[in-house]
């Protein structure tokens, strides 16, 4: 384990962040862009959202990222060069998308429907209404599912060592495997395994937080607002 930690930390612990960061980002903008559409008045924007989620969150993330990581390899070369770590992103992205998008319109359709027709009413068409009073509403309810996806991606990103990483561009688990792998010792894999729950068990007690904060915040919002009806 002490042979193999200052890899760990160099390199497999910013790959790794990198990996869950970066996947995390671009997922939740497609994922936000995905949930617009399913939630859109028009059929067409609905049924490609839906497709996408299907296809995605019905196939093992195994396969996407050899699928996406290794077929579109040497399409994408010329732009992306011949490093696998882009294309690592992109499959976590693409999967990332499918999950979060559900998470958003969950989020979006839980809004009262008051608050839309209290803003029709005030003079907001149906675009501005989702975008300035709907969603934002809608989002803010969904951050602690939001924290949980960003720890699925960290524990997923130990699949892209499937695409043949550079050495420089292992993540974690790949450090531990090579390590375990040459020295026939699964110490370094367990050591691995440490630094994947020194990363996760803390974003889960936040998760946790953040769900109660959420919930406590509706219950005393409920509450004053009994008290002025009764007032």
């Amino acid at each position: 384990m002490a042979e193999v930690l200052p890899a760990l930390l160099t390199v497999g612990l910013p790959n790794t962040v990198i990996f869950a960061i970066s996947s995390g980002i671009l997922g939740t903008l497609l994922g936000l862009v995905l949930a617009a559409m399913g939630i859109s008045r028009f059929w067409l924007p609905r049924w490609i959202a839906r497709i996408y989620i299907d296809v995605f969150r019905g196939l093992p993330a195994i396969l996407v990222i050899v699928l996406i990581g290794i077929g579109l390899g040497p399409i994408l070369s010329p732009i992306l060069g011949r490093s696998p770590y882009p294309l690592g992103i992109l499959a976590l992205s693409l999967m990332a998308a499918a999950y979060i998008a559900e998470i958003f319109r969950s989020g979006i359709q839980s809004v009262e429907k008051g608050q839309m027709e209290a803003s029709r009413a005030l003079g907001f068409g149906y675009g501005p209404a989702m975008r300035l009073i709907v969603i934002p509403q809608g989002i803010r309810r969904v951050l602690p599912a939001l924290m949980n996806q960003f720890i699925i991606l960290i524990k997923d990103s130990s699949l892209v060592f499937f695409l043949g990483l550079f050495a420089s561009q292992r993540e974690i688990f790949r450090i531990g495997n090579d390590a375990s792998a040459n020295s026939g010792n699964y110490s370094p894999v367990v050591a691995a395994g440490l630094l994947y729950l020194l990363l996760t068990i803390p974003l889960t007690h936040l998760v946790n937080y953040l769900d109660r904060r959420m919930r406590a915040g509706r219950k005393e919002k409920q509450t004053s607002l009994l008290q002025e009806a009764s007032a």
